[in-house]
């Protein structure tokens, strides 16, 4: 797993080499070079990150919480992800604005998502009362 981090962190620092003397010449081809770099890692990350889900969602299952809350915080997460992501290639592009309503877009989505399980723990306090 060490080995893993450092191939990423190694793979990661010579894109972002890449990315500022690309910079120089053409804005377009960095940000473009930014973003396959980060494609690249968010796949490998995916790959290494099956059997780490099966167990997380065993760990769940044994808990006896229903499938569909274990699906709810995996894509929670991934919302997260990919809004972080987002919004760091759209700062580092020059586009704040952009970022930041990449930031308020995932939030939304994860208020939306929420919904089902505030209706349930509203359900709940209303039969405790």
């Amino acid at each position: 797993m060490v080995d893993n981090c450092f191939s990423a962190a190694s793979f990661c620092l010579c894109a972002a080499v890449l990315a500022v003397l690309l910079r120089q010449y053409n804005r377009e081809q960095a940000m473009f070079a930014a973003i396959a770099a980060c494609t690249a890692v968010v796949g490998g990350a995916l790959l290494m990150a099956g059997p780490i889900l099966t167990e997380i969602s065993d760990i769940f299952t044994a808990a006896g919480i229903s499938d569909d809350y274990i699906s709810l915080v995996f894509k929670a997460v991934a919302v997260c992800f990919i809004t972080q992501i987002t919004a760091d290639i759209c700062r580092d592009s020059g586009e704040t604005a952009i970022a930041s309503a990449a930031e308020l877009w995932g939030r939304a989505a994860l208020v939306f998502m929420s919904l089902p399980v505030m209706r349930v723990l509203m359900e709940i306090i209303n039969e405790m009362i």
